[in-house]
């Protein structure tokens, strides 16, 4: 198989008739402690979907697709997965993306969302807010723009490293939020906990959000950082976590708005041995009319998380820095000639 697309569908398959990683466990089933007494949410977690986060309008306000729709999907995400053995697709122009081999998107349970947003009842985003930005990033050309660049992929131009996606620069990955959302590839978490703090590391620029629980001064308004200031508190078995303090130079949501004042409340509750729910509530009003909650489950990986060492090995921007300026270059010799 020449790409991984559907990597986390063959987990699917094979773990799926076994047991239920779903939402819907049983109602007696009680979350292990730490030595502290508080539920236990520290491991690797996965929260791969190829389930949209926008429902399908054909879904209405329904949550869960039914057993024949699943059926059908997984019937036509394993002819794809035979056609894409034949052939390699090309982007008409470019080669896309050079990582397209490492595309993962299915998770693994049994119960299938029709969205991962839940509110607004139907399952889509809210209207913006009139004359709140928008500005789509992508693997493609470079779009028009201005820094700063507040979108994760692609670029407005090669003349810098300010010039390119805020992925690209390794400050923030293309899926590690906050909140986190399904994406391409390294869909994956990692919770330490002690008795006053939680630790979210995401697989994606190895990001530690350090998260404060318990009665805490608030950090000064004035004070604006990439992932926002985060503090948390137990409500019964669930950490809720609740964010602010975005510095503005992200997008509040997908290609929207920006990020200044954005609040965003984070639940993290366990459902089975397997599985912890992960639900998230976006409130902006400088962007949205309305808030958004989405669940997204995460499954439990038996496994480490490795460091994402962007920085380190962040040749690509290297490249595109070294092809613009051979452009540059060739164009003024083509032009002295």
């Amino acid at each position: 198989m020449n790409n991984k697309r559907h990597l986390g569908l063959l987990c699917f398959l094979a773990l799926g008739s076994s047991f239920s990683l779903s939402a819907l466990a049983a109602e007696d089933y009680k979350s292990p402690r730490t030595e502290w007494g508080q539920p236990d949410l520290q491991g690797v977690w996965n929260f791969s979907s190829n389930v949209p986060m926008q429902r399908p309008e054909r879904f209405g306000d329904r949550e869960f697709m039914t057993t024949e729709e699943i059926a059908e999907m997984r019937a036509r995400l394993a002819a794809s997965d035979a056609a894409s053995d034949q052939a390699v697709a090309q982007t008409e122009g470019g080669p896309g993306g050079y990582n397209d081999f490492w595309v993962e998107s299915a998770g693994i349970t049994d119960q299938i969302r029709t969205s991962h947003i839940v509110y607004p009842p139907d399952g889509r985003l809210p209207a913006r807010v009139e004359g709140a930005a928008i500005a789509f990033g992508g693997l493609g050309d470079d779009v028009p723009g201005e820094r700063p660049v507040r979108y994760t992929v692609g670029g407005i131009a090669k003349n810098g490293p300010e010039d390119r996606g805020l992925s690209e620069r390794c400050i923030v990955g293309f899926n590690s939020g906050p909140p986190f959302v399904p994406s391409l590839y390294n869909n994956n978490v990692q919770i330490f906990q002690s008795k006053d703090t939680a630790v979210i590391i995401t697989e994606m620029i190895h990001d530690a959000r350090i998260v404060l629980i318990g009665e805490r001064p608030p950090l000064d308004e004035k004070i604006g950082l990439w992932t926002g200031d985060s503090r948390g508190y137990w409500d019964g078995d669930t950490l809720v976590v609740e964010t602010r303090n975005f510095n503005g130079l992200t997008q509040s949501y997908s290609v929207f708005g920006d990020s200044e004042d954005k609040l965003l409340i984070e639940k993290f509750y366990r459902v089975d041995p397997y599985t912890v729910n992960y639900e998230w509530t976006l409130d902006d009003p400088s962007t949205f009319t309305d808030k958004i909650t989405a669940i997204v489950p995460m499954t439990k990986v038996a496994g480490q998380l490795y460091e994402y060492a962007c920085h380190e090995g962040n040749y690509g921007m290297q490249n595109i820095l070294r092809g613009e300026r051979m452009a540059e270059r060739m164009a003024e010799e083509s032009g002295a000639n």
